[in-house]
């Protein structure tokens, strides 16, 4: 199926992730105009697919704003809103840092809301723009609907992502824009985060062996 998206104008964050550029790459070639957006710039020639890439705290709502004035200044709309960026920190639920804990779900949750709250203006004049109109993409994880050992804030975090989506997209419909909202739950993807948890596990002697946990991670895809 070949999607066409043409002259939409799409916002990623954590677009230097795995996940993240990844999305910026199938958004480009289905013909959308991407901005990318992360905490500090890529390495030369391993940019993510984009129009324009700029430095970007998720936690942070000047550095929303400062993102919102470059889209309005360049597009003067956003047409679709897709939240990558997101953290993980492994420990029991005994060992869990609360200033850990709260960084957390500062990165996967709070800036949810900021960053609805501040683009709003932008989606809903996307939403008027198009017919079908604009869209909030937030991605959850598996994790978030039945959790995991040794990642209880991650999988909390990520559960929260889901529910307060859902409420975003009622709430936006009972408003009256024009904006979808959905979410996606990936399980266990090949990205430098994953390794980072695996390794983790290796140091708490959670699993002798990184293939050990490859192949967990395989067993639980159908």
């Amino acid at each position: 199926m070949t999607i066409h998206l043409e002259n939409v104008v799409a916002l990623v964050t954590g677009a230097s992730g795995g996940i993240g550029k990844s999305v910026c790459a199938a958004l480009t070639k289905a013909g959308a105009r991407v901005v990318a957006t992360d905490l500090v710039a890529p390495e030369t020639g391993n940019a993510p697919d984009a129009e324009a890439f700029l430095a970007h705290d998720v936690t942070s709502q000047s550095d929303w704003e400062n993102v919102a004035n470059h889209i309005s200044d360049n597009y003067g709309r956003l047409d679709a809103l897709v939240n990558v960026a997101g953290l993980s920190v492994v420990s029991s639920i005994e060992a869990t840092d609360l200033d850990a804990w709260r960084k957390v779900f500062a990165v996967n949750v709070e800036s949810m809301l900021i960053g609805h709250q501040v683009m709003l203006p932008l989606l809903k004049k996307g939403g008027e723009a198009r017919q079908s109109g604009a869209s909030i993409v937030n991605f959850s994880s598996i994790a978030g609907q039945r959790g995991a050992a040794f990642n209880a804030a991650y999988c909390s975090s990520k559960g929260a992502v889901k529910i307060f989506s859902k409420s975003a997209a009622i709430e936006f419909a009972a408003l009256g824009y024009n904006i979808r909202v959905n979410t996606v739950h990936p399980g266990g993807v090949d990205t430098p985060m994953l390794d980072s948890i695996i390794q983790t596990y290796l140091d708490l002697g959670v699993i002798s062996s990184a293939e050990e946990a490859q192949q967990g991670i395989i067993a639980d895809h159908p």
